[in-house]
Order: structure tokens, then sequence, then C-alpha cells
């Protein structure tokens, strides 16, 4: 199998000032977290929105935290839990690497909880409001995983396959480019568009989960698992794929519920707050 693309081999140090290195990982995080700030602004001045512009504003900061340690957190988790208790410091050298997707969304899950029962919106008009913020930080991370060669896809013939270093002599699917494009440009538009019109509650937050968990496991199909995990089932089912079959579940179920009730104003009964 010969490649037909080149891969770039970027280095992942943006740039060094003296002992202090900017690595490329660590912008992407930063462009995802100001361009959800900026096209949340950009929301918030409709008049169907939750929040002001300064709560916009707070709502940015409280989310980037939930993100950054519910990543992390989250892949010691479900991915690595034996080498950060080996090394506890690699817990904090979030640079090399090693932030899950699905952590990050319990993170921003909390965060709503409390904020929106902070500003007494609840926390489900709060989560149709973000929702569509997310998908420019999950492509933007993306990148970031291609930029420091890791998580790259299975062997493949096709000729866009890439031979990535410490990845053996194959070439192989990008399946981070994959992802980029999937979880960030398609999900982004998909949901910018379907949001821009008053929906039922719950409504985007359903499509956000249907599609992100769908996008996920089809592409988590071309790329490899974990060498210390491997495949839990099947000779095929990788963490990944596991973890996106309740969100998928979720996202359909909320779906559902939104077309059966509709713009109701009813109380949300979990969080005592209107919906």
């Amino acid at each position: 199998m010969t490649p037909m693309l080149t891969y770039p081999a970027i280095d992942p140090i943006a740039l060094q000032l003296g002992p202090l290195a900017i690595h490329w990982y660590g912008l992407t995080y930063l462009i995802g977290i100001l361009g959800g700030w900026a096209l949340g602004h950009a929301r918030a001045r409709r008049p169907d929105t939750p929040l002001s512009q300064q709560q916009m504003s707070d709502l940015t900061t409280h989310v980037a935290l939930g993100v950054i340690l519910g990543g992390r957190l989250g892949y010691v988790l479900f991915y690595d839990l034996a080498r950060v208790l080996g090394d506890p410091l690699a817990l904090l050298r979030i640079w090399e690497g090693g932030m899950s997707f699905h952590g990050g969304l319990l993170g921003v899950i909390t965060v709503m909880v409390w904020y929106g029962n902070r500003l007494g919106c609840g926390f489900w008009r709060l989560a149709d409001f973000v929702a569509p913020l997310v998908p420019l930080g999950l492509g933007a991370g993306r990148i970031g995983n291609f930029i420091n060669g890791e998580l790259w896809g299975r062997p493949t013939d096709l000729p866009w396959g890439m031979v990535f270093p410490g990845a053996g002599p194959w070439p192989r699917h990008p399946s981070q480019l994959y992802e980029a494009f999937l979880e960030g440009v398609v999900l982004f538009t998909l949901l910018w568009l379907y949001s821009r019109k008053p929906r039922p509650t719950r409504a985007v937050s359903g499509l956000f989960l249907l599609l992100y968990g769908m996008f996920r496991f089809a592409v988590e199909g071309v790329r490899e698992p974990d060498a210390h995990i491997g495949y839990l089932a099947f000779g095929w089912l990788t963490m990944g794929q596991l973890l996106c079959l309740p969100m998928i579940a979720f996202g359909i179920y909320l779906l559902l519920w939104a077309r059966r009730h509709g713009r109701a104003d009813v109380p949300d009964a979990a969080l005592g707050a209107p919906r």
C-alpha cells in the first residue's frame, strides 16, 4: 500500500518563548472556546435567547472549565487510568493529548445544570442554546489531534492514506480529518441551520446527541482503537462506539419528546424551572 498523501509533520509546538512552549493542541482549544463565545454572542441577540450578552461571557468561562476538567478526567476514567495512577503528573500534561469528548460533555452538562438553575431558565433551554456552539470546538480539537500525529486510523489502500509517525509503515486513514469534517463542519452546519428557527425545547439538544453519536460511531469503524484497550466485543466494537450508543438512544428520545410536547410551557420536573 503506497500513500498518495504525505503527512505534513507539523511541529506540535506553535511558539517557543524561552521555557514556555505554546502547543498547537492548546491553541485549537482556545480557538474552539473563542469561536463558541463569538457565536454565542451572535445567538444572544435573538429575542428567544435565554441569555444576555454578559451572561454569555460568564457561561463561556464556566463551560471552558467544564470542557478541560471533564475532558481530562473523562479520558483518565475511560481510557488511561492505569498510566495516570503510575504517573499522576500526566493528568496535567494536556498538551500531550488525552482528552475525552464524552468526559468533556459530562463536564459541560454539570456546568449547565448549575448555571441554568442560577439563571432560572432551566437546563434544557440552556442546552439547546449551547449545542450549536459546540461543533466548532470539536472540529478544532480534531485538527489538534492531526497535528499531534495521534488517534490515526486503521491501514488503508485508499489514495488518501497517510503514513503517520510512530504508526508503522502502512498508510492509514486520516481519521482525525474525517472527524474534523463530520463533527466540526457538518454538525455545525446542520445544527446552526436547524436552530435558526424556534424549535421545541430539547429538540436541538437531541439532534446534537444523535448526529454526534452517529458520526463518531461511523468514524470509529476506521479508527485504530487504543492499543491498551483494543476492541471490547465482536472484534470491532471500540470504547468510543460503546460511549456513543447511549448518546444516540437519548438523542432519539429527546427528539421524540420534543415532537410530542411541542413548546408547551410546563415546568421541568427534574430542575424545578421553566423548560
